[in-house]
């Protein structure tokens, strides 16, 4: 049933683009690096189903999502969909101006950095429910901040930072799918002073 996803995929079609910059859809994405169905999902982000089944159906149109199977659940045969790839990348080809590309790609990682943010709280209170019932519950929290100076700077930073992430998650991912898995969230995003400005 499992079709290989890609670590990470060029985007050069705008209307994938333009399906990237849907927070929700981007949620679905996330969560679609294995088989689900639209049910499933709608459960996992507190959705209603037919809203998902929507967003699944526009992401397999622009053909970032695909159907890889179905199975049986009572007197209900549910479609399973699962994304292309982990990670999404736009293309400096999209034949836009690069000032409207740039501007894309930054509304895009903030609309993921609030989807991003709203799971993990919601994940965290569930979480904390289960360690209040005497349930181990491991976790960790990195916060740093580090000044960079020019935007290259920033963007070989990112992109080292990725990489090396990518690396760990290779070199100690169990391929035993019944071992438990931990959620690895990255983000990088400009420090706000108490006053609200960036720093």
């Amino acid at each position: 049933m499992d079709q290989q996803v890609l670590e990470t995929y060029v985007v050069e079609s705008p209307d994938q683009a333009m399906a990237l910059l849907n927070p929700l859809r981007a949620e679905i994405l996330g969560r679609l690096t294995e088989p689900a169905s639209a049910a499933e999902l709608a459960r996992g982000i507190n959705e209603i189903p037919q809203r998902v089944n929507y967003h699944l159906k526009a992401l397999e149109k622009v053909g970032l999502v695909r159907r890889v199977g179905t199975r049986q659940v009572r007197n209900l045969v549910e479609v399973l969909y699962q994304a292309i790839a982990r990670t999404y990348i736009l293309s400096e080809t999209l034949n836009w101006p690069k000032e409207t590309v740039d501007r894309i790609k930054d509304q895009g990682s903030l609309s993921h950095l609030i989807t991003a943010a709203e799971r993990i709280k919601r994940d965290a209170l569930t979480l904390l429910e289960r360690s209040d019932q005497q349930e181990e519950v491991p976790s960790a929290t990195v916060d740093t901040s580090i000044r960079l100076a020019t935007k290259e700077q920033r963007s070989a930073f990112v992109q080292e930072y990725v990489q090396l992430v990518s690396q760990l998650v290779e070199k100690y991912q169990a391929h035993d799918e019944t071992e438990e898995a931990y959620k690895v969230v990255l983000a990088v995003y400009p420090q706000i002073a108490q006053g609200g400005e960036e720093k």
